[in-house]
């Protein structure tokens, strides 16, 4: 069993390699998804898929409040009656798509949005008792959903244990009340605290806290009271996320003004502070934004070197399809992608007229399978032993990544990675940088250079 992975902190490294670039929750990145693919291909992926599990994605999109930082798809709202209306639909392509995995078991659901707990303790379990109906759904297995404090009361988690949940997300993102604030997101810290130990004891298996660096007012000592404070809460994972302010994409960002927002100086401070503190205190830094308490199933599995990852980030599922449901949602099957309508509209009236609502996918070809599979065991594990990917692949490494691996020397010169008997090591400056080191096996990054379209990696 590996070692839990160790991170050292390098400024000029860091200022160095500070650029736009993918978070790999898969590869080709859904810029390559394009509306040439039917769905005839989305058929034909399912009917070939060789698995056996099935991961579902349910997505809310609606939220009572607009939160300012926010890049998601969702609908603010405070109509209940919308929510009703939505699960009419998800109800129709739920019927529609289940029937095309009968054979397969689930073993892993989040719900994502938007806010799922915008849903009526009614809602949620009219909802899940649709699923449960449709699908078939293993008596064990992950089942998650993310939660927003500010909208529920403590009830609400009786009712997500009677729908079958067993995990919860809550987004946090900051306890200063100032950054509270100006990004539009009130919350109640003891609420926060009740709700994690009420979890607690009742037995839901993992509590995961987002926080966000990179809003307006934070500084490197009001993030470290954040820090401490989460300490005290003792989630069982935690993430971390970098604020990309996109005014000209993300409407609801103009209402933060950039004058308001901390340095990049400042922001690395405080991403600094909080990995070693979180490091410090016996979290495992599991890689990007991510951290999990030692004795976590995430932390468990990268160092047995068998973690994995797919649109919901870092997972401990192993090689299995997901059918994303619900407006925006994405589908990874077999040997493609498939994301629904992004828009509610347009998913409302595609579902009115087929039942499902394909917008647009990718099927990948021998190159993407290859080159998907080293970037997640580098974005998984920092590692990548040569002889095993030619063995798994069936591709002489040397030579079929030669030029990407001229890449790679820049990083090499760096002592950020090192390649000795055939083995690819990441070094503990280069985990932060990860993202970087994938690029040079993304041929599509390479071909059409979209840095601008990323957040940057720090």
């Amino acid at each position: 069993m590996k070692q839990p992975t160790h991170i050292s902190w390098d400024q000029s490294m860091i200022e160095k390699y500070n650029y736009s670039g993918p978070r790999y929750t898969s590869y080709p990145t859904a810029l390559e998804f394009d509306e040439s693919f039917t769905e005839s291909d989305l058929l034909s992926a399912i009917a070939n898929s060789k698995g056996e599990h099935l991961s579902l994605y349910v997505h809310v999109p609606f939220c009572a409040k607009l939160c300012y930082y926010c890049g998601c798809n969702k609908i603010v709202t405070r109509h209940q009656h919308k929510a009703d209306q939505y699960i009419e639909y998800l109800a129709k392509e739920i019927v529609t798509r289940a029937p095309l995995f009968k054979h397969y078991k689930v073993t892993q659901m989040h719900w994502g949005g938007g806010t799922p707990t915008f849903l009526s303790p009614e809602q949620i379990l009219r909802l899940t008792s649709l699923l449960k109906a449709n699908f078939d759904f293993a008596d064990e297995g992950e089942f998650s959903i993310e939660v927003d404090p500010r909208e529920i009361e403590l009830s609400m988690l009786d009712t997500l244990k009677e729908a079958g949940f067993n995990r919860i997300s809550i987004g946090v993102q900051d306890f200063n009340k100032e950054v509270q604030v100006a990004v539009n997101r009130e919350q109640d810290e003891q609420f926060i605290f009740d709700l994690i130990n009420k979890a607690k004891a009742m037995g839901f298996v993992s509590t995961n806290v987002d926080l966000i660096y990179g809003l307006p007012y934070q500084t490197p000592e009001t993030f470290a009271q954040t820090i401490n404070k989460i300490l005290e809460l003792s989630p069982d994972r935690l993430s971390v996320f970098n604020y990309a302010h996109l005014p000209a994409r993300f409407a609801a960002q103009r209402k933060i003004k950039e004058d308001n927002l901390p340095t990049p100086q400042q922001k690395l401070e405080i991403l600094q502070y909080t990995i070693e503190t979180l490091t410090g205190a016996g979290y495992q830094y599991i890689g990007m934004d991510h951290f999990a308490k030692p004795d976590d199933e995430l932390a468990k599995l990268q160092r047995e070197g068998r973690l994995h990852r797919n649109f919901q980030g870092y997972t401990t599922q192993p090689e299995c399809d997901l059918l994303g449901l619900g407006v925006s949602s994405i589908s990874q099957i077999g040997d493609c992608y498939a994301q629904n309508q992004k828009d509610i509209h347009p998913y409302y009236e595609a579902i009115e007229a087929t039942g499902h609502a394909l917008w647009k996918g990718c099927k990948l070809n021998r190159d993407d399978e290859i080159r998907r599979a080293v970037i997640k065991q580098l974005i998984c594990h920092f590692e990548l032993d040569m002889a095993k990917m030619e063995q798994q692949l069936g591709i002489q490494f040397d030579e079929y990544f030669a030029e990407d691996l001229k890449l790679l020397q820049t990083f090499i010169d760096d002592k950020l990675v090192t390649i000795e008997d055939r083995k690819i090591e990441v070094s503990p400056t280069g985990r932060l940088l990860i993202r970087n080191i994938c690029i040079c096996f993304d041929v599509y990054f390479r071909e059409k250079a979209r840095q601008q379209q990323f957040s940057r990696v720090i």
